[in-house]
């Protein structure tokens, strides 16, 4: 018991065996933890503008709780407000993750 609150309150010595353990084990942890496990990754921008004019990446949250049907001129609005452009998105297609279980993004094309 004695151990184990040591452990916690980090009671032991900096030159101890004790302390070179719980040092290493942190370090373990923090550098061997792969980022999907926290499902932590870097986040983009809202809306990103593709090279070469193919189209947009729009975060699923902006089109969350628009119809299908509404959501090129949706899409749209939110490309033309965020790169003062005046862009006309033809289509929206749901980009979805790895197990094609949630939607990741959204791919917006625009006229050619």
């Amino acid at each position: 018991m004695r151990t184990l609150r040591g452990l916690i309150f980090w009671e032991f010595p900096r030159t101890s065996w004790q302390w070179d353990i719980i040092v290493t084990v942190i370090l373990a942890f923090i550098f061997l933890t792969p980022r999907d496990f926290f499902r932590d990754q870097p986040r983009a921008a809202s809306i990103q503008m593709l090279p070469a004019g193919q189209g947009f990446l729009i975060e699923p949250r902006l089109l969350a709780n628009v119809p299908e049907a509404d959501q090129s001129r949706k899409a749209t609005e939110l490309v033309n407000q965020r790169f003062k452009t005046h862009t006309t998105i033809t289509r929206v297609e749901p980009v979805f993750d790895d197990a094609e279980v949630e939607i990741t993004s959204y791919m917006a094309y625009t006229k050619p």
